[in-house]
Parts: C-alpha cells; sequence; structure tokens
C-alpha cells in the first residue's frame, strides 16, 4: 500500500506516490533527489518526528503515522551549473569504502521487503525511452561516475575527464549490446554528463535508456546497514521480453551497487586522477574485448565476471 507524500521545496510543491510505510526515510530523500535535484546528505526535511526526535535515516514511514498526502517541508541546495558538475564534488568516499559484497548477498539478494520495493519501481519509476530495444541484442547497463568519466578532477571541458576509449568502447559493445546509462544522481545531471561527454549525440552508436537514483533501492545489510543498490529486476521487470539475468551485464565501480543482482555485475577498476591516469588507462580497451568474447554465450549469469582478466587471456591464447 503506497504513502502519497507531498513535499513543499522552493516554493513548489512535489508529490511522491511510489512509497509504502516499509520504506524508510532515506528512500523518501532518494525519491526528493530525483524530482528536486538536491542530494539526500543535503536535504533537511521539518517536521519528520520518531520518538520526539528527528527521524533518522533508517526509520520507516510506517513508523511516522503520517496521513496520506501530508506535506512536509523540505530544506536543501542543489547544484546549479555544468560547471559544478564538472568541477570536484564534495568529498566521497565511496570509492575508497567499498567493500566485498559476497558476505551480504545470500541474506539481502532474496529478502521479501527488497523484492517488494523493485515490484514498486517496476510499476511507479517512468523510462523514457531513447531508442527502441533491439530484439536478440544483450543488455549492458554502464555507470558514469569513475566508470566511463572522472568526476572529481576539475577541468574545463568533459572530454579532459572522460575515460580513454569512450566512444570506442561504446561503438564495439553496441554491435552486441542495448546500452543504458545508471548514476546515482538525478536525471538532469547524467543528460548534462552525456551530452557534455558526446554519447547521447555519438552516431556510432545509441543509448537505449537511462536511469537515476529514483529507479535504485535501499536494502539494509546485517554488516553494513543501509546501503543504496542498483536492482537490475526493475529493467527486466519492465522489459522481461528483452532483457533477462541470463543476458545482462552490469559495470560499476563500487560493487555493493550490484548486491541484489551479484552475478550479473563486473567491478571495474576506478578512473581517478585523469590528468594523470589518461595516458595509461586501458581498462575500457580491455573490456571492449571482453564483451566480445561473452556476447557468444547463451547464458551470461553462468559466468563469474570477478575473473574477467583470466576469461579473456584463455579465451585469446586458444
Amino acid at each position: 500500500m503506497t504513502l502519497p507524500l507531498i513535499i513543499k521545496w522552493s516554493g513548489q510543491e512535489f508529490p511522491v506516490s511510489t512509497l509504502s510505510e516499509e520504506d524508510t526515510v532515506l528512500d523518501l530523500k532518494h525519491s526528493l533527489r530525483g524530482l528536486t535535484g538536491v542530494l539526500p546528505e543535503r536535504q533537511k526535511l521539518l517536521g519528520l518526528k520518531y520518538k520526539g526526535k528527528p527521524a533518522e535515516n533508517d526509520v520507516k514511514l510506517g513508523k511516522l503515522k503520517l496521513k496520506p498526502n501530508t506535506k512536509i517541508m523540505m530544506m536543501g541546495t542543489r547544484e546549479e551549473s555544468l560547471e559544478e558538475v564538472m568541477g570536484p564534488p564534495p568529498d566521497n568516499d565511496d570509492v575508497v569504502n567499498d567493500f566485498d559484497i559476497e558476505e551480504d548477498v545470500v541474506e539481502v539478494e532474496n529478502r521479501e521487503e527488497n523484492l517488494a520495493k523493485i515490484s514498486r519501481r517496476v510499476k511507479d519509476y517512468k523510462i523514457e525511452i531513447l531508442n527502441p530495444p533491439r530484439e536478440g541484442k544483450k543488455l549492458l547497463v554502464l555507470d558514469v561516475d569513475y566508470t566511463l568519466f572522472d568526476h572529481r578532477s576539475c577541468a574545463e571541458t568533459g572530454h579532459e575527464l572522460m575515460r580513454p576509449y569512450l566512444h570506442e568502447f561504446l561503438t564495439s559493445a553496441y554491435e552486441d549490446y542495448d546500452i543504458v546509462i545508471w548514476s546515482a544522481t538525478s536525471m538532469k545531471w547524467i543528460e548534462a554528463k552525456m551530452k557534455e561527454l558526446g554519447v547521447s549525440t555519438n552516431a556510432n552508436y545509441k543509448i537505449t535508456f537511462m536511469l537515476d537514483s529514483a529507479a535504485m533501492i535501499t536494502v539494509h545489510t546485517p554488516r553494513r546497514g543501509l546501503i543504496d543498490v542498483k536492482p537490475l529486476g526493475v529493467i527486466w521487470g519492465k522489459y522481461g521480453e528483452f532483457y533477462s539475468k541470463k543476458n545482462t551485464i552490469m559495470f560499476d565501480d563500487i560493487g555493493r551497487n550490484f548486491l541484489m543482482n551479484p552475478q550479473n555485475g563486473l567491478k571495474i577498476r576506478p578512473f581517478m586522477k585523469a590528468h594523470l591516469n589518461r595516458d595509461k588507462d586501458k581498462e575500457l580497451l580491455k573490456l571492449s574485448q571482453y564483451l566480445k568474447e561473452i556476447a557468444k554465450l547463451d547464458d551470461l549469469s553462468e559466468l563469474n565476471h570477478k575473473h574477467w582478466e583470466r576469461y579473456l587471456a584463455k579465451k585469446q591464447d586458444q
């Protein structure tokens, strides 16, 4: 059962109708990030109290006893210009603090509450198809920050921060895979970055669609607490006639993002310090060859992408 709310911010009202009483305050903040562009850590929701204190991120909305269409005031500021997207963001230790997901997979992947969140995203999250899915193609889902783009270093143009061989990689991948971009930011900034990098206008390949933070879910892990993840089940639930566990692979520099679908995730080496590493980073060149090799297989879920370099070397030796 959904819990419709109305958030008042910057003179506007934003209806939120995709959450239930089982979702948390952090889930609400992520929904607002997609609507307003304000990062969760910059949001202050006034009047959300639990046991007489401001509600923490892990408190379920049902415990707040909110009535349907309750109006909540939000304070917070968003990034206002592409220059700020291109410049160094606030310190973020996601890359440094990433962890091996295997210890938490069993407890998280099949939990009923997490599957219910995915079902709600399938039902309520709106996807804008940029180019129609192609029959018989596999699916490649790509993160942006530190995967295709060094978003921490300063630069005047996106080209200076772009990972080497990006366009060659996407051109090659497009022969066998539909390409989806999924970043844990707002759609406004994904679109801005893709335009700046020349990805959304390249004549040699096409992007099928893009997903933002609102398509993500928050899961609770026994060892790490609340974690945001990118569940591929959202895509499979919406486009099951084209994509499934058997034909999907996802690249991300943060392994925990594929906690709900570990067999489909490949943890890419983060591209950082672009000004120093631009001439020696060949990750996309090698991954291009790996994608070409595994495109011949009927079932990608039988692979362990952790050992992709070993697999590629073996195939190239044959």
